[in-house]
């Protein structure tokens, strides 16, 4: 467990922390499973910096530097990961030239729009739950992303040819661990949005983004050929933003 908590931390955040001298699947399963334990620190973070400045900055400005904040601790790569799915998805190309384009290190115009459309969502999401003092809702949004994570290396979505962090991890998630953690994050968004106008607003925080993921990410292995490290990246941008779209319905 030590192992894998280190190899997560090493993995997706910036944190100066050594992972195992040896990584493999056998380490790195239990490493994605702690997934959304990392992004319940990140967004800890992110909202701790988001409540430091609410009241001294326009709300835009502040969720704009939430999402600074979660880039940098984040190495960016997540949001390359969906810049260069886009670019793959939108070539309409044979899954071996996506593969390509998605490893070319450019950002094409379909992945420069997915990542101007991704930060200001939830730039705008992220200033609208400050504003309304929604803090665990912002939280949840950023963990949220991570039990997507959990959710796209599950049984049965192999991995994508020459796709090496897949290799690595695809198909080392139960279904019973995704649905363990998705419960999770629904307890806490039940907790994030108890009242307001929409009565269900913490269950559909908790699923409809997560459903969302898990779509993007059918389809991606069914049109790549099998799952990448750039689709996980994806499927946590297009969680974190569509929960924090959510949660900050009734929140002007």
């Amino acid at each position: 467990m030590t192992a894998a908590l280190r190899l997560t931390l090493s993995w997706l955040t910036v944190l100066p922390v050594r992972g195992p001298e040896r990584v493999d699947r056998a380490v790195a399963g239990p490493a994605i499973a702690l997934a959304p334990l990392v992004g319940a620190l990140l967004g800890a973070a992110a909202t701790g910096v988001a409540w430091l400045v609410h009241d001294r900055l326009p709300a835009t400005l502040v969720g704009l530097l939430t999402v600074a904040v979660l880039l940098s601790a984040t190495r960016g790569m997540h949001i390359d990961g969906l810049a260069d799915t886009a670019d793959g998805l939108g070539s309409y190309a044979a899954p071996e030239r996506a593969r390509e384009i998605m490893r070319s290190g450019s950002a094409g115009p379909f992945g420069v729009a997915a990542v101007v459309l991704s930060i200001g969502v939830q730039a705008a999401a992220f200033g609208a739950l400050a504003d309304a003092h929604r803090w665990l809702a912002l939280g949840c949004a950023v963990a949220a992303g991570r039990v997507a994570v959990v959710m796209a290396c599950r049984t049965g979505w192999p991995a994508a040819e020459g796709s090496g962090f897949g290799a690595m991890v695809a198909e080392t998630q139960s279904t019973t661990r995704y649905l363990g953690w998705s419960a999770v994050l629904w307890a806490a968004s039940a907790c994030a949005l108890p009242d307001g106008r929409w009565a269900a607003q913490g269950t559909l925080a908790a699923i409809v983004p997560l459903l969302a993921a898990w779509m993007l990410a059918r389809h991606c292995v069914r049109r790549f050929g099998g799952m990448s490290g750039d689709v996980l990246g994806a499927a946590v941008e297009l969680t974190v933003g569509l929960y924090a779209v959510i949660a900050a319905f009734g929140a002007g």
